[in-house]
């Protein structure tokens, strides 16, 4: 089985909120690479961390599950999760397996951003 191809880069967005920039597949491969960008985004002192799929290619169930085992992380920080750049096609999955109702959905960055406040 060939190595997914996901990449994800953090960056300081204000002093409440880090952004993780998604590029590739989210797959269970792909768990190393965001639970190390969740990592450097908290130790950024971050109180809401907003995952930018803006660069997402391909997710599958696999990458649901790390979704959700991130969100278990970032409520026991007491941090807000966020996400922005999701295609209709992704913001349905969202909805239909309700992580909307934990993850906030957002059109654009400076949407969720100007959520954090």
């Amino acid at each position: 089985m060939s190595q997914a191809k996901a990449t994800m880069s953090v960056r300081k967005a204000n002093d409440a909120a880090s952004v993780v920039d998604i590029h590739g597949e989210v797959t269970a491969a792909a768990e190393n690479a965001l639970m190390d960008a969740y990592t450097q985004a908290s130790t950024a002192g971050a109180r809401a961390i907003i995952l930018n799929f803006g660069g997402l290619e391909y997710m599958n169930s696999s990458g649901i599950g790390l979704l959700v085992t991130l969100l278990i992380r970032v409520n026991r920080q007491k941090q807000r999760l966020l996400a922005c750049g999701l295609s209709e096609h992704y913001r349905q999955i969202f909805e239909l397996t309700r992580l909307n109702e934990a993850i906030g959905i957002y059109g654009t960055e400076a949407e969720a951003l100007a959520a954090v406040g």
